[in-house]
């Protein structure tokens, strides 16, 4: 008897590289008197060539907005009738095993796009809205994860981060706002230390990629198996590598912070503004700095921010405030000399970039190691911002000053590092 798909699956037979989003635009206004599944497969194939993470469908008043998530903006791609909508919805909730006759309540589902003997897993998300439901989808394309070599960290610490993956057991704590990148760190953190001879379980929720010899469980809160309750059945699994997808309560905390101190290497995640915060959020979920201090290893705190397009950047010089601003943040980072006729690059737009000066996207990161003085502050129960400038004063590189790093090498620019950060 065949077995029953847990998950539909959508072929793409006819993809075409998309070179921007008006190409897109174009082949799916030629392909509106055709079947759905057509225009559906030059969404979907083109939503993937150009790099999208996201596929937002909106219904308004009088037609359906289509638009697209591209390095963490979105854009809009094509307003479609309100015709469409309701054949597209079905569509999708046939796809990923959702039930057709629920309207009025979020529902949750998965497919998988099969490309070119490629399957790309898709996360939907269905809520109900005024004018219809909203549909999500959540592209997770393997092609994305991307080496440690290639996240964006300074390489000092580089360097220090791959010496501390090598240790056997502690905890390492990635920590931003959702968006901010910090599964794809940790997946190139597990890439880093995967071999044969270790066992790594993850427990996470949703597992977002499949990574080969890696044993993925994913939470399933209705049926008991929560992020505290998995972690106590991994521990009985003989790990040597854990990754908790979240820490979100005192349980989970509690049982992480175990694991490393007997043996485990545990990586995961909290929400935090940045690094400092992390000691006070664990505090305040309930766990003591006397289990914090001796647990952890490191901390990053990161965030994404748009890389400006090779093909139409423009160089400049710097302005006399720009300057006043990188004398400023930088005084304290004996490396960098900063001279008013330095010349920085801004973004234009071109159809390689879909118009918007800006592509692709690399990680700012603030890093901060545990040695023995940072314990004893832990231990001292520190507030956040005593913790922050003592951080400071051992030569911690801040996201902002890590951002700014960036402009100076030509990366990025100083009004993406404000709607990145704010405003200094």
């Amino acid at each position: 008897m065949e077995k029953k798909k847990i998950k539909g699956e959508f072929k793409i037979t006819s993809f075409k590289t998309t070179k921007d989003l008006p190409s897109l635009r174009k082949s799916l206004k030629k392909a509106l008197s055709k079947p759905l599944t057509h225009i559906l497969e030059i969404l979907f194939g083109g939503a993937i060539s150009l790099r999208a993470s996201d596929i937002h469908f909106e219904p308004e008043e009088e037609k359906l907005k289509i638009r697209l998530r591209i390095d963490g903006i979105l854009q809009n791609l094509i307003s479609l009738p309100l015709s469409f909508h309701q054949k597209i919805v079905s569509r999708i909730k046939i796809l990923s095993r959702m039930k057709l006759n629920i309207t009025r309540r979020p529902q949750d589902g998965r497919f998988s796009l099969l490309l070119n003997d490629k399957e790309i897993e898709v996360r939907v998300s269905s809520l109900p809205s005024q004018y219809g439901e909203s549909i999500v989808l959540r592209i997770l394309n393997p092609e994305m994860l991307i080496d440690i070599d290639n996240l964006g960290m300074e390489k000092e610490i580089l360097e220090i981060v791959k010496k501390e993956l090598k240790k056997p057991y502690g905890m390492i704590i990635v920590t931003g706002p959702t968006g901010s990148g910090k599964t794809t760190t940790l997946y190139a953190f597990l890439k880093e230390i995967l071999r044969p001879e270790i066992k790594i379980i993850t427990i996470e929720d949703p597992i977002e990629y499949k990574i080969e010899g890696i044993s993925q469980t994913q939470v399933n809160p209705s049926k008991g198996y929560d992020f505290a309750s998995g972690l106590k059945s991994i521990m009985r699994q003989d790990p040597d590598v854990i990754l908790v997808g979240e820490i979100r309560d005192f349980e989970t905390a509690k049982i992480a912070l175990q694991a490393a101190l007997t043996g485990h290497l545990v990586l995961t995640t909290l929400h935090t503004n940045d690094s400092a915060g992390t000691i006070a959020r664990l505090q305040a979920l309930g766990e003591k700095p006397q289990n914090i201090a001796p647990a952890l290893n490191f901390v990053i705190a990161q965030r994404l921010i748009r890389k400006v397009c090779q093909k139409c950047k423009t160089k400049r010089k710097i302005t006399p405030s720009e300057y006043k601003i990188l004398k400023k943040e930088l005084k304290n980072i004996k490396k960098i000399k900063i001279s008013p006729s330095l010349t920085i690059f801004d973004s234009k737009g071109c159809s390689f970039c879909n118009f918007t000066g800006y592509r692709q996207r690399t990680g700012i990161f603030e890093f901060f190691l545990v040695d023995e003085e940072i314990k004893e502050a832990i231990l001292k129960n520190l507030s956040i911002e005593a913790l922050r400038k003592k951080l400071k004063e051992k030569g911690m590189i801040t996201m902002y000053q890590a951002g700014l790093l960036k402009i100076i090498k030509g990366i990025t620019t100083f009004e993406e590092l404000e709607r990145v950060l704010g405003k200094k």
